[in-house]
């Protein structure tokens, strides 16, 4: 029955709702990119870059990930990077994804707001062609820096609202509530983003109830802490505001200790509409069929649990709905 499962993990079409392409930097195209961009990184080899990957919280893997995204300057490099995520997608079959990117993290290294969103769009337009997945790109606000940034990027956004679907919010949680953020999100609303937001991470229950009534959010991202309030559980279900969970990273930044003390499948039976990413797997151990299946096996999950886990994928996607509908049918 195991491998039964595991198999039909495997086989099964995904979408996946929570995805950094900056956290899809593999340490082989670090290098690669370093050298070809002549760009200095602290590490000697591959076995160095992920031995440092050992990450006491969430501002400890930040810290890495920032250093890492210095060898990120030309469209090339993006789309690189980019590509080299879609094709884990052709492997993992993944026929729709929506990936956060965070443009903040490089402007402010002199690299232009077009270089970064060309060599995405244009990855993900090949990826279309070649291999039929679908794409929606979001752009994160960085919640660390302030408020005026993020207008700043905002504007740059309004001009490739032919590629970007939504703006979401990333970066530190904690000392970083989102009602720093409401005349941004308010403006973004106002010129027709979608709008997303990580919660509840590392965060308290308040960070995810500002998100939905300051920040106007289709989706959480993350948003664990919420069984700890009654009345947000009661509210996400009655609202059916979905939730992006990512297990390996939680495990990794030390929110569970281990993978069987995760709260995805109480939050499955609760009612709530969860589902798994990858996060950042180039930093957490693993791609969504591994996040899949090694949840799977963990917390004991059957074959009907996982069928919710990607139909609720599909129906929290900023897919329209008889794209959604089409790709559900293929699940049952």
């Amino acid at each position: 029955m195991r491998n039964q499962i595991s198999n039909f993990i495997k086989n099964v079409p995904k979408a996946e709702l929570h995805l950094h392409i900056e956290g899809t930097l593999e340490p082989e195209l670090m290098f690669k990119l370093a050298k070809r961009n002549n760009i200095f990184i602290p590490y000697k080899n591959v076995e160095e870059v992920k031995s440092a990957y050992n990450f006491k919280n969430l501002d400890s893997f930040l810290d890495i990930y920032y250093q890492s995204s210095k060898v990120l300057i030309t469209e090339e490099d993006f789309f690189d990077l980019t590509w080299a995520y879609l094709l884990k997608c052709k492997e993992d079959n993944i026929v729709h994804t929506e990936i956060f990117f965070d443009p903040q993290a490089h402007i402010d290294r002199g690299v232009s707001f077009e270089i970064i969103i060309n060599g995405i769009n244009n990855a993900l337009k090949k990826a279309n062609f070649e291999f039929g997945i679908s794409s929606k790109i979001i752009m994160c606000f960085l919640r660390h820096l302030e408020e005026d940034s993020g207008f700043n990027v905002l504007n740059d956004a309004i001009k490739h609202k032919d590629k970007i679907i939504g703006v979401g919010l990333d970066s530190s949680e904690i000392g970083n509530p989102p009602k720093k953020f409401e005349k941004l999100f308010n403006k973004a609303i106002e010129e027709g983003f979608l709008t997303v937001a990580h919660a509840g991470e590392e965060g308290p229950p308040e960070y995810i109830w500002d998100c939905i009534n300051l920040l106007k959010v289709k989706r959480i991202d993350h948003g664990v802490q919420c069984l700890k309030d009654d009345k947000l559980v009661e509210e996400l279900i009655k609202k059916q505001i979905p939730l992006t969970v990512c297990p390996l990273s939680n495990v990794k930044l030390c929110v569970f200790e281990n993978l069987k003390n995760h709260n995805l499948k109480k939050m499955l039976i609760r009612g709530l509409r969860v589902m798994v990413n990858s996060d950042d797997p180039a930093y957490f151990g693993g791609y969504l069929n591994q996040n899949l299946i090694e949840t799977y096996l963990a917390l004991n999950l059957k074959l009907e649990d996982i069928k919710n886990l990607i139909i609720n994928s599909f129906k929290s996607s900023f897919l329209d709905d008889d794209k959604k509908n089409e790709w559900i049918e293929k699940i049952n």
